[in-house]
């Protein structure tokens, strides 16, 4: 082993080392890893195996627990590293023909924490190893990034109407900020916070080979949350809205889309109704002329027809004339016979 302990962040990954030497061929080659938890470092579990060729992983561990260079390094990699995972590592490696007995190596991986002496259990406060005694208390609360937040709306999305954000985060220490951030473009809103995470488990050691933990304290249903309330909502309001979860650890986010129905404004009715009226309106007036026209046409023909031209009636008019000249001497002479 190259380092006798490793401390990680809670969610990271960290990488166990392991080195050995040997000259024979690695075809039989053996490596076994255990992890002894550090509450009971008597009943060590078997982590991962290299056994001629093989890999055999814990089932609990499947997905985050691998090798990084095997057969020519028994190191191996931890990732989205948890609080249950700190204890005590053990690896053997063992290469036939070679002398029967192991190489045996240890470290021990803890997760990141604060300590405090007696009746000064606060987290924050620190005691440095060298000043700490068998018969001093341990206390050791392990820092965590947040969980990945919840985004959800609720209200009316009509125009004119409210709408409530929320996002809530069920882990983090320290407690996370939360905020809420409208993109496009990014504008920071004020937000009501409410609730709380849970509160990190307890651990006691009150000896050099003893500790005990005593479960946190039931806490009020309701994780740490923060809301964000819009009254009056229009068109303006619509676009994506960003919650984002801090602490010291690391940062989340989840986004709500939000899309404010508007519906069509009074005004606008009003000028369609108008419109429609006038369109109406002109079809009617051009009916009407259509129809006058039509009826003064067909009046128009109705008196030429009855009617002779005006040079015949001169015609007519001549000719009667000239019968009444030409028959008025006879008659004149008859009336002297």
């Amino acid at each position: 082993m190259r380092e006798s302990r490793l401390k990680v962040v809670q969610g990271d990954f960290v990488v166990l080392p392991c080195s050995f030497f040997t000259s024979s061929p690695l075809s039989r080659l053996n490596i076994i890893w255990t992890m002894a938890p550090s509450l009971s470092p008597e009943n060590p579990t078997q982590v991962i195996v290299y056994d001629h060729g093989q890999v055999i992983e814990d089932p609990a561990l499947t997905g985050r627990v691998g090798f990084t260079g095997v057969p020519w390094s028994a190191d191996i990699m931890l990732n989205d590293t948890r609080v249950s995972d700190a204890g005590i590592y053990r690896c053997m490696v063992n290469n036939p023909p070679e002398t029967p007995d192991p190489g045996i190596g240890e470290l021990e991986l803890s997760v990141v924490g604060t300590w405090a002496p007696p009746g000064q259990l606060k987290v924050g406060a620190a005691l440095p190893p060298q000043d700490r005694t068998d018969d001093e208390i341990l206390f050791s609360s392990s820092p965590a990034p947040p969980s990945l937040p919840v985004c959800q709306w609720d209200g009316d999305v009509d125009a004119g109407g409210s709408v409530t954000l929320s996002c809530s985060v069920a882990e983090g220490t320290p407690a996370p900020q939360i905020r809420w951030t409208k993109l496009n473009p990014e504008v920071e809103l004020p937000i009501n916070m409410d609730g709380q995470c849970p509160p990190p488990p307890l651990s006691f050691q009150i000896s050099r080979h003893k500790r005990i933990t005593v479960p946190p304290p039931t806490r009020v249903p309701g994780d740490l949350s923060g809301s964000v309330h819009i009254a009056n909502v229009s068109s303006q309001t619509s676009g994506l809205y960003r919650c984002s979860a801090t602490n010291l650890l690391g940062t989340e986010h989840c986004y709500v889309n939000l899309s404010v129905y508007s519906a069509p404004g009074r005004s606008s009715g009003v000028l369609q109704g108008v419109l429609l009226t006038s369109s109406m309106c002109l079809v009617l007036l051009a009916l009407l002329l259509l129809l006058l026209w039509l009826r003064r046409s067909g009046t128009g023909r109705r008196q030429d027809g009855g009617r002779k031209p005006r040079a015949e009636e001169e015609e007519e008019e001549e000719e009667e004339c000239y019968n009444e000249i030409r028959y008025t001497p006879s008659v004149v002479k008859r009336s002297f016979v």
